[in-house]
């Protein structure tokens, strides 16, 4: 074991694009770390909708969205890798100490801090029956780093980062998460514009 710190763990942290983020795909952005461990990271964009509506996604894969709470929700652009496929960030089906086998879907990652991430269909076809978690937030596509790469980026200040509030994903306007995920630090977008602190 080397001498330097323990390995910063930022699962279940949002990620907050500093402003001279240069990557397209990333600038502006609030990402929700899934998971983060010594082999890398992965996560979704919070906060960049596409033009495709919920309804319009059941459609594609021909399922009905029994759900008229999310018929009008966007799907996001949750990163570059594999944005042909859905991933749906949600609720726990139940709450811890319920009986267990009824609650997951295939391929779940049950992330520690109190949500789930479904790759697959059946959370969709839960959701088109008017069932399913209540709150869910669908993406096309997720964002990942490689062993050490998120490491390098925040020691380069590419990002800030701050413990997840659920109400960020669920509850906030989407024009309004990276303000409110910067909020968080108690800090607002002029206070860290590239341009701040050179007098």
């Amino acid at each position: 074991m080397s001498a330097h710190s323990a390995p910063i763990n930022l699962t279940h942290h949002f990620l907050i694009a500093m402003p001279g983020m240069e990557d397209a795909s990333f600038a502006g952005s609030v990402v929700y770390l899934c998971e983060h461990s010594e082999r890398g990271a992965l996560g979704l964009i919070i906060n960049k909708p596409t033009d495709i509506k919920l309804k319009g996604l059941f459609d594609k894969v021909d399922l009905s969205l029994g759900r008229a709470d999310l018929t009008d929700a966007p799907v996001f652009l949750g990163g570059p890798v594999q944005t042909e496929r859905g991933f749906v960030l949600h609720e726990p089906l139940h709450a811890p100490g319920d009986a267990e086998e009824e609650t997951a879907y295939a391929s779940t990652m049950v992330i520690p801090g109190g949500l789930e991430m479904t790759t697959s269909k059946d959370v969709l076809e839960a959701l088109a029956t008017g069932a399913g978690p209540r709150r869910v937030l669908v993406t096309l596509g997720y964002s990942a780093w490689g062993e050490g790469q998120l490491e390098s980026e925040l020691a380069e200040n590419s990002w800030l980062t701050v413990g997840a509030d659920l109400s960020v994903i669920f509850d906030t306007p989407i024009a309004q998460r990276y303000e409110t995920a910067l909020g968080l630090l108690g800090l607002q977008s002029w206070q860290i514009s590239p341009r701040a602190g050179h007098a």
